[in-house]
Parts: C-alpha cells; structure tokens; sequence
C-alpha cells in the first residue's frame, strides 16, 4: 500500500510537491492558525479588516476569481479587498515611475521660468541704465513704459497670449512723445491741455512718421523670434504636466483589476504568501492594463523630440539672452536715429499735427519728408560683445541647464512604451526560477508574451483589451494636436541634431563644457535599441529628490541690475567670440556703405 502511495508521489512533478508541502506546512503547524501567514500579509499590505480572513481554510468557497480546487484562506469579502488594493496599488507603482519625469519636467519649467525673469529683469536694468546715462532728460518719464514693455514680455513667456509686435509698437508709440518733447524739439511748449493733445497726435502718427527708422520693427522682429521658442518650450512643458498627471490617474478596467488580483494575490489563498508571479506573465498583464498608455508612446516620442529642438533653438538661431540684451542697443540706436532726422521730424510734425492744436490737420507728408529707414546707424552689437553684458555665471546657468534638461530627457523618449516593463521589474517578478502563473506554481511561464499597445493585446492569453480608454484617447488626441501646432509654428525646427550640438563642448573652457558629472557620455545612438536600460539608469541617477529635476541655486527674486556699458571688449573672449565680432563689423560697414 505505500509502495503504491510513493510510486504516485515520484510520478508527481516536483513543483507540485513543493506546493503541497508548503500549504501542508501551514495546515498542520500546531503551533499556529493554518492562514496565519495569509492573515499576516493581509495585515502588512493593509487590503482590509482581518476579521474577513478565515482563521482556517476552508473548503466549497464561493469565490469569484481565486478559484482552485482545495482548501481556501480566501472569502468573498477578501476577494473584494483584494480588487480595492490591488488597484491602489498598482497605480501607486505608477505614480512611483512617473514621479522622476513629473519632476525632471517640473523642476526644468520653473527653473527655465526663473531663468527667463532674471534675463528680462537684467535687460530692463540693461535698458534703464541706458536712458539715465544717454538720455536723462526723458529717463524718469520713461520708465513706466519701460516696465509695461517688460511687463507685457514677462506674461508673453508665461503663456499669456500677448503680441509681441504690438507690444513694441506701443512701447515706441509712447517712447515718441517724450523723445520729441525733450530730445528732438525741447522748446516746444503749451498749456498741459494742449500738450496731451500734442502727445496724442504724435502717438497716432508715429509709425506714419517713422522718426526712429527700422529699428522698431527689427527689435520685433529679433524678440518674436527668440521669445517664441521661449514661450512654446514654457507652454510645452506645462503640456508634459497635463499628461503625467493624467496617466497618474490611469483608468483601470475590471478584467484588468480581476486579472491583477489573480496575479499579485490568488496565491496568498493557498498559503503562498512569498511566491512572485513569473516575468512572461506580469509583462501579459501589465501590457493589457496599460494598453491604452502604451497608445501615448509615438506623439510622447514626437513631443521629446520638440521640446529638444525648442531647447536648442533658444540656444541657436532665437538666442534669447542676445535678443534681450539686444533691447538697449535698438532703443539707442532709435533715439539716435530720431536725434539725427531732428529737424525734418519737427517739418513733418508741424504740418500734421501743428503747435497750438493737437489734432493732426490732415495734411498728408509727402514721401520726401517721411523719414525712411535708410540710415547711417550703426548695427546692434555682435554677439560676443552682447553676451559678455551678462554676468559670466549665469550664462554659464543658463547653458548648464539647458543642456542637463537635453541629457535627462533623452532617457525619458520611451517611458510610455517601456512603463509595464518597469512595473515588472526587480523584487515584484521571478524570471528563473520557480513562479506564479495565476493558476498556480510552475518553473517557468508557458504563455505567450505579447507587446505593448492596444493591437497586440488581440493575442494577450490573460486581460482582454476591447478598446481605448476614452479620456486616455482624448489626452492622446491632445498632445498630437500640440505636436502639429508646435511644428506649424516653428517650421524650421528638427534641423538640428540634438547630440551634434551638445556633443562638442564648445571652445575649450567655456563655461558649458560638459563633463562626466553632467551625464553628457550618454549617446543617442541605440537608444531605441536599449530604451528600457536608459530608462532605469535615468530613475536611479535622478534619485526622488522632493523638489525637482533641477536645483535653483537662489531661488529668490533677481536683485535690480544697473549695467554701465564699456566699449572694450574682455581680455578672454573666445575664437567664436571674435568671428562673431568680425561679422559684426562687416555689417556694419555694408550699412554704411
């Protein structure tokens, strides 16, 4: 009788045995309930009361999805907790993953923001500092038109739908009146009723008159272009945020809840509280539940390439700190301009809008006496000189940070593909060696594995995907939209390489060298091949510092700046520096012809 007891035993597969026994262990351990371990867990994990655990397991249990023939520590009740933690847990896992994106993206809008108001907080000090110097005698009532200009670009980088065009037409609209009243014609004099009537007909015919030649429209020109890029990278990655924060609150199905809890928690009822569950089979899993993510992959992939290009072209082309900088050159050279076509400027004002009355009189200028924009002026300053008007440090900050965003986001190109991947990595799975399969303990996981996105998951052995989630759908339709308005908008962008621009290092010195502390020998060659890998280094160099991404060295308000302009140039410009210097000039003699 027991040779034939033992002749069943051996035919038994050893996986099974192990099972038997582990579960036969906790059933006849005098010494404590048979489900201890099971009541224990439920206790550690807080699913729920641990009056639903049974202290013994029994048998015929009505149960829902843990369903095994034998003895059962589960009920009912158990199962439901089973759902409610499950799903808490799972999109906590998510949230975990996600945190260091959400935060690279966070950190890097308010730092890119703060950065953003230094440069226009130092070019308004730049421009004010100018017109007490050059122009004092229109400096004070200047100022409040100074601020509304800088105000208006402050709010046009943060979003704000603001004209940058008619934002410098309204500054030199204003700037019009005080320039003739003081600089062009300071005799001139009336009652204050007769001068406000005088200062508004000469805002009126300001751009007919052209008193301060091309330099209005070039400074539009020069601002529209840089503050763009600026302000689509702000609004861009405020768009980033809308998008983490929506997948935080993945919506989960029920098959995808049920099929959860009868991977993370099914074998707790047959005593087996340590078994993880096979690696095939939480990636079968995971990718059905986060099929309607993965859906987010191609236009996130289309969204990290724009904001690589935005950061770029804030460095290249639509160089923001030159164009900012540049402001106090253009107003400069406009007064001058207006200071040098005085006396026709007077002509022309006295037949439009006369001296006694404010109301132009109807005469047009003729084409002779409108002041036209071929001039003797001089061209705003190259850009080594420009650039040496802010402080060294802080070009360095701002080259540093644009750069350590380019590098971090390289590792993020593939998080929505690579995230049910994440979740079954390390401590969560078992990859060789005994498993959980959702039916029970094997030594490896038999089924077919399947890829992400909502067409594979026709072939998924364990959740069932019948269509896209909706508001996910709807986020998807969102950022494609934004990529196609990005792109119509900048039309220019993608022409350049992200890795060309960053992997030289610039001159030998510069202050945005980069070095093996920044993370700049990470190469965007194979990184389609090896995303996943780039992704996990990228979640253990980033660390989940509360805060961000990036650290503001001083996150309080820029102190008032007042720059004294020097016409001689520093003693350590770059070889850059001095082609730069030289185009310069050469437009400058063009100009003068």
């Amino acid at each position: 009788m027991s040779r034939g007891i033992c002749s069943r035993v051996k035919s038994l597969d050893p996986v099974w045995i192990l099972t038997l026994v582990t579960f036969a262990v906790n059933v006849i351990d005098g010494d404590a309930h048979s489900c201890r371990e099971v009541k224990a867990a439920f206790q550690q994990r807080q699913v729920g009361p641990l009056q639903y655990v049974p202290e013994a397991p029994h048998t015929d249990v009505d149960l829902l999805v843990c369903k095994h023939q034998g003895p059962s520590c589960c009920t009912r009740k158990m199962e439901e907790n089973y759902q409610f933690a499950v799903k808490r847990e799972t999109l906590n896992n998510i949230l975990a993953y996600s945190y260091e994106l959400e935060n690279l993206i966070q950190g890097h809008s308010n730092a890119f923001d703060d950065m953003f108001q230094y440069i226009l907080s130092f070019s308004q000090g730049h421009l004010s500092s100018l017109l007490e110097g050059s122009f004092s005698s229109l400096s004070h009532h200047a100022l409040p038109h100074v601020n509304q200009l800088f105000s208006s670009l402050s709010l046009y980088l943060r979003g704000v739908n603001v004209s940058i065009e008619a934002t410098v037409q309204t500054f030199f609209n204003n700037i019009f009146p005080l320039a003739y009243t003081r600089l062009i014609n300071p005799s001139t004099e009336g009652s204050i009723a007769v001068k406000s009537e005088m200062d508004d007909c000469l805002r009126m015919i300001r751009q007919d008159v052209n008193p301060f030649g091309h330099h209005p429209a070039l400074m539009a020109q020069e601002l529209a272009e840089a503050l763009g890029a600026g302000q689509q990278l702000s609004v861009a990655l405020k768009k980033g945020l809308e998008v983490m924060n929506a997948t935080e609150h993945a919506n989960l199905s029920r098959d995808c809840v049920k099929n959860l809890v009868k991977m993370v928690f099914c074998s707790h009822c047959r005593g087996l509280t340590l078994i993880k569950p096979c690696v095939g089979y939480c990636l079968n899993v995971m990718r059905g539940c986060l099929a309607s993510v993965s859906e987010l992959d191609q236009p996130w992939r289309r969204y990290v390439h724009l904001l690589e290009q935005l950061t770029l072209a804030m460095a290249g082309h639509h160089n923001m700190e030159l164009a900012m900088l540049g402001v106090r050159g253009h107003v400069n050279e406009a007064l001058l301009h207006a200071q040098l076509h005085g006396p026709l400027i007077i002509a022309t004002v006295d037949k439009v809008c006369g001296l006694s009355t404010g109301e132009p009189k109807g005469m047009q200028p003729t084409s002779s006496e409108v002041i036209t924009s071929t001039t003797t002026s001089f061209a705003p300053l190259p850009s080594a000189v420009s650039s040496q008007l802010l402080p060294e440090h802080r070009v360095g900050q701002f080259a540093h940070l644009k750069k350590e965003f380019l590098v971090h986001l390289q590792r993020y190109k593939s998080f929505f593909a690579e995230l049910p991947e994440m979740m079954c990595e390390g401590e969560n799975v078992v990859e060789d060696s005994t498993c959980w399969s959702g039916d029970g303990v094997v030594k490896s996981y038999t089924g077919r594995v399947v890829g992400n996105g909502l067409f594979a998951q026709r072939q998924n052995p364990e959740v069932k995907v019948r269509s896209m989630d909706k508001v996910v759908a709807e986020l998807k339709e969102g950022l494609e939209h934004f990529n196609q308005e990005t792109e119509d908008k900048f039309p220019k962008l993608g022409q350049m390489d992200v890795w060309d621009e960053l992997g030289s290092g610039g001159e030998e010195g510069s202050s945005t060298e980069c070095d093996d502390e920044d993370g700049c020998q990470s190469s965007g060659d194979g990184e389609e091949n090896n995303s996943h890998k780039d992704v996990v280094v990228g979640r253990k160099s980033l660390g989940r510092q509360p805060g961000g991404g990036y650290t503001r060295e001083n996150p309080s308000k820029p102190p008032s700046v007042k720059v004294i302009g020097s016409s001689s140039l520093p003693s350590w410009i770059q070889p850059g520096h001095i082609a730069s210097l030289v185009t310069g000039l050469c437009l400058q003699l063009i100009l003068l012809g």
